[in-house]
């Protein structure tokens, strides 16, 4: 029987899955596979999936928001591989947030409902070179989380260590000897921007290409059907005002969505971020700009921030993640940023 391989993409906060996800896309396109996707992310608004939509508008994508899919989300994974199976792809690939931990969403694809459909071909995990030695000591307080960030490398089959140019090369010997402590096994490749030299897909067979498909291509599944079954699990404040969203995790890990009304100076966004080096670990968002046409893709990672034009249409807004944030110190420096009454 016909088995749908399943590639798992892990790894911790704007280490770069994103982007291999993309270039995973690319590949699947030139050896003509039929690729379909799982994506989750922490907050409740679509952004990688338009990013995914742009760059593969035909793409079989669904979506998972406002939680993390190996605890919140758990029930409604096996719903959404389903219905990537019955699309009847050649790959099915899933990109985990940040603090999802691989092997439980490995475990989800022994349900019975999924046996003999999908099965797990690789787990993937990509860590960010300039800042992996440094998660155990920045969140030791956070045991759950460091337990994560450790199996996100001891679960995976092949291990990427990501944004190598901007380390020093002696760096690298100590990212693999600090991996190796947890496993022992894994191919190592050290890569700039995700970008990868073997072939990751050269042993899926272009099954699907036989037995096509007419259901539509995209969907998007939100929180109302989340499981409380969690280890750090992500859960609504129910006392922030309905334009600011915030989530709260088991860690200490938090997500704010601060929605965008005026324009914005693009040096006074700069600041804002970077006044929070140690609290702010992941930002990314679509924003207008005060001297600039249209709509920029935002991104904060790695205490490094990126700018990517856009054709982004919807409302503009910025999300943070991050540990300790000041929900209202931050609600009130961006209304002042963006100009809102």
């Amino acid at each position: 029987m016909h088995t749908i391989p399943v590639i798992i993409l892990s790894g911790f906060l704007g280490s770069g899955k994103t982007t291999l996800l993309l270039r995973l896309l690319a590949e699947a396109e030139e050896r003509g596979l039929r690729p379909a996707v799982l994506m989750n992310e922490l907050g409740k608004l679509d952004m990688d999936g338009h990013m995914l939509r742009q760059r593969s508008p035909g793409l079989t994508l669904e979506k998972l928001l406002d939680g993390c899919i190996c605890c919140d989300k758990k029930e409604e994974v096996a719903a959404s591989l389903l219905l990537l199976a019955a699309r009847q792809p050649d790959v099915v690939l899933i990109e985990l947030t940040g603090v999802a931990n691989p092997e439980e969403v490995a475990d989800c694809l022994t349900e019975p409902a999924l046996r003999g459909t999908l099965t797990l071909q690789r787990i993937v995990t990509v860590l960010d070179a300039e800042h992996v030695r440094e998660y155990n000591s920045i969140f030791a307080s956070d045991r759950e989380l460091v337990h994560t960030l450790r199996r996100q490398m001891e679960v995976a089959d092949r291990i990427l260590v990501n944004k190598c140019d901007l380390v020093p090369a002696a760096e690298q010997a100590k990212i693999e000897k600090t991996i190796r402590k947890q496993n022992s096994a894994a191919p190592i490749r050290f890569t700039t921007q995700s970008r990868y030299e073997e072939p990751f897909l050269h042993d899926i067979p272009a099954y699907s290409r036989q037995h096509q498909s007419a259901l539509p291509a995209f969907r998007v599944l939100s929180g109302s059907g989340a499981s409380h079954r969690r280890h750090h699990s992500h859960l609504p404040e129910s006392n922030q005002p309905a334009a600011e969203v915030q989530t709260r995790s088991f860690s200490r890990l938090q997500t704010i969505t601060l929605p965008q009304s005026g324009k914005l100076d693009r040096g006074q966004l700069e600041r804002f971020l970077k006044q929070r080096p140690t609290s702010l670990l992941r930002a990314k968002g679509y924003v207008s700009l005060r001297d600039q046409p249209g709509v920029w893709l935002v991104q904060w990672a790695g205490k490094r921030l990126y700018w990517e034009p856009s054709n982004y249409e919807g409302d503009t807004y910025l999300v943070l993640i991050g540990t300790g944030l000041d929900a209202g110190a931050l609600r009130s420096e961006w209304t002042q940023l963006a100009g809102r009454p």
